[in-house]
């Protein structure tokens, strides 16, 4: 099975790629909170996610919030609007503190005419998210809301859970409002679903973390393949 890339950019690349990603880009930092870039700001930037997490999210036209990702370290950032210098297509705000080497895009476009290896990964990136956007469509038509946090939950744990004895540990920094917007229902609803899950013994919650205590019943619970 290919690796999946979309959580992990970086730890793709060889030592002489990263070496020369870090030459070009800049280090920057922001606070838990902060805005990287806007929806719809003019993009001229890539980062490359060093520590932390960051959410990219839309708004509708009522105001709400749409969350779309969450992004940990080693993702790269801004891609999209660099292949076609369209506006930002989402917001990015950090979650809890965040590092980033940040490139221009005219160095981004140099940096990939010199490794055309990178551009075949970026490549794949693209189409990985395209995949995951099918998938995530999909899944909303299929499944109730339970089904939809059980499938957020089976992602986190996947990519930023820590093993703690037989369970895994998600150290959670979204709140419930932002969960429910990540999975395109109610807080309300939300509560309710983590409630399901809680009271079928799946998960373990407290205030900003959730342990899972059965991956194979939630991967069920939300449709996926074990």
């Amino acid at each position: 099975m290919s690796q999946r890339i979309s959580g992990d950019f970086w730890s793709l690349l060889t030592p002489a790629e990263q070496e020369q990603f870090t030459r070009r880009s800049a280090l920057r930092r922001w606070s838990r909170g902060e805005v990287l870039c806007r929806e719809a700001d003019r993009s001229d930037w890539v980062a490359m996610l060093r520590a932390g997490r960051v959410k990219a999210s839309s708004h509708t036209a009522a105001g709400g919030e749409v969350v779309l990702a969450v992004r940990g370290p080693g993702a790269l950032l801004g891609e999209l609007s660099a292949v076609d210098r369209a506006p930002r297509s989402a917001t990015l705000t950090a979650l809890e503190p965040v590092t980033a080497l940040v490139m221009p895009l005219a160095e981004f476009e140099a940096y990939l005419q010199a490794h055309g290896r990178v551009a075949f990964l970026l490549m794949r990136l693209l189409t990985e998210r395209l995949r995951d956007a099918d998938r995530k469509r999909v899944e909303f038509g299929a499944q109730d809301s339970t089904g939809r946090v059980a499938a957020r939950l089976v992602e986190l744990a996947e990519r930023f859970g820590r093993p703690d004895g037989d369970a895994i540990a998600i150290a959670l920094p979204l709140s419930q409002d932002e969960l429910a917007g990540w999975v395109g229902a109610s807080r309300e609803a939300v509560s309710k679903a983590l409630g399901v899950l809680r009271g079928a013994g799946w998960i373990r919650t407290s205030r900003m973390s959730v342990t899972v205590l059965d991956l194979a019943s939630l991967r069920a619970r939300a449709g996926l393949p074990g």
